[in-house]
């Protein structure tokens, strides 16, 4: 993986605290959902329901959290977030140790580590832009998405093979030391945070509140990227699960080809990172964001025609390598205009917002895409899914005009990149 030196000390240290705490969470994905089927012998209806609780609460929660955030020193609120999800997460081997571990303390957990994530991700935005300087905009943006990818590739597998030689919890306890590496790592950064911005006396909670779904409201291409990428994420992780059971159980193919059908195609999203940069100083950001912005949603639809053996694993890796190389080009693309276009004062609130919407309309979409491959079948669920991505190209920016940046001044050191916690859920847009 790339590191952060050539952007500075103190960015070296943020990019080490999330690379440690996005390995932390790959290497510990599906860890609570497996524990809660294995140990508290959870049914498929409480699983399902562990795995909307976080989306679901933490929606709910963050609403008030974005205006907090904004008041607020950023670097310690992340240090903050970190320790709590390290808590949470390190609660869990200990009941497990003890043989107290319940389905309820799993839900907990799962709502408390969501809502510190919804925190982490708006303060990381907003500090990092006093941190990187325009110039290394776009790069910055870059070597977060190349973690994210390479965690994604490897994450999983290795926290697989680690259950099944040291036990359930193994990779849970490695994720819960991941948040507080990840926590010292945000305390060694050495440069003095710019004061928050003041509150307004005059101004009521309740306003604050949607200042976040304001913001995004009044500018034309901030409500076009938002809905474009509410709907995208929506839809293909809606198709997660009907995939994972069209495989296994109607194609019958086993559990180590189903990982290499996503971890393969993860080295797609390293290559696109590394040629978000070079391609965007060629063909500039409104290019690249239309061009693999259309690119990103073509593929899904060709899952519909997976079929059984060598050839229909071939096709799941073809289509999921071409969806994660265009979504590598473009994550850090939209994040970096996402916040060119953000004024400084409303950056948490935005980012809070953003992840608010982005978590509400993947649990929407699950159900209601779980219910329709109940109506009909998880391949025809699939299609239709394909087939309404393809048509959320319209949504985005199309129209020219009104390109200029709104996050501060013209050039200088606040117009930089997106926070790197939010590139974490790429996976997931």
């Amino acid at each position: 993986m790339a590191r952060g030196e050539g952007l500075g000390r103190d960015f070296a240290w943020l990019w080490r605290a999330f690379a440690v705490s996005t390995l932390g969470t790959w290497l510990a994905f599906d860890a609570l959902p497996i524990l809660a089927v294995r140990v508290v012998h959870a049914s498929a209806a409480q699983v399902s329901l562990l795995a909307a609780a976080g989306a679901v609460a933490a929606a709910a929660l963050a609403l008030p959290l974005g205006p907090w955030v904004e008041y607020r020193p950023k670097r310690r609120l992340m240090i903050r977030a970190d320790l709590l999800r390290f808590l949470a997460m390190l609660s869990v081997p200990i009941a497990y140790a003890t043989g107290t571990l319940s389905y309820l303390q799993l839900i907990v957990v799962t709502v408390v580590v969501a809502v510190a994530d919804i925190v982490f991700t708006a303060a990381a935005g907003a500090n990092l832009k006093s941190l990187v300087g325009r110039p290394h905009l776009l790069e910055a943006n870059r070597r977060f998405e190349t973690v994210t990818w390479v965690s994604t590739a490897i994450g999983p597998p290795a926290g697989g093979a680690l259950i099944g030689a040291l036990g359930p919890v193994v990779t849970i306890l490695l994720d819960a030391v991941s948040y507080l590496l990840s926590a010292l790592g945000i305390r060694a950064i050495a440069r003095t945070e710019p004061a928050p911005p003041v509150r307004s006396e005059s101004g009521s909670r309740l306003a604050e509140i949607g200042e976040g779904w304001r913001a995004i409201a009044a500018d034309r291409e901030l409500r076009l990227l938002f809905a474009n990428g509410v709907l995208v994420g929506g839809l293909i992780m809606a198709t997660s699960p009907l995939l994972i059971y069209l495989m296994l159980h109607d194609l019958g193919f086993s559990t180590l080809q189903y990982g290499l059908a996503f971890g393969v195609p993860c080295l797609g999203g390293i290559l696109g990172a590394r040629l978000s940069a070079p391609l965007t100083r060629r063909y500039g950001q409104r290019r690249i964001l239309l061009g693999f912005g259309v690119g990103r949603v073509l593929w899904l639809a060709g899952l519909a025609f997976t079929g059984r053996g060598t050839a229909g694993l071939l096709v799941v890796m073809a289509t999921e390598l071409g969806i994660i190389t265009c979504m590598g080009v473009y994550n850090p693309v939209m994040a970096t205009r996402r916040l060119e276009r953000t004024a400084d004062d409303k950056v948490a609130r935005v980012l809070t917002t953003w992840r608010v919407g982005s978590r509400t309309s993947i649990a929407g979409a699950t159900a209601l895409w779980g219910a329709l491959a109940g109506l009909t079948s998880a391949r025809t669920a699939i299609a239709v899914a394909g087939v309404l991505l393809i048509a959320t190209s319209f949504l985005l920016p199309w129209r020219t005009g009104d390109d200029a940046p709104r996050g501060g001044e013209e050039h200088g050191p606040a117009d930089v990149a997106d926070t790197a916690p939010e590139a974490a859920d790429v996976g997931s847009a």
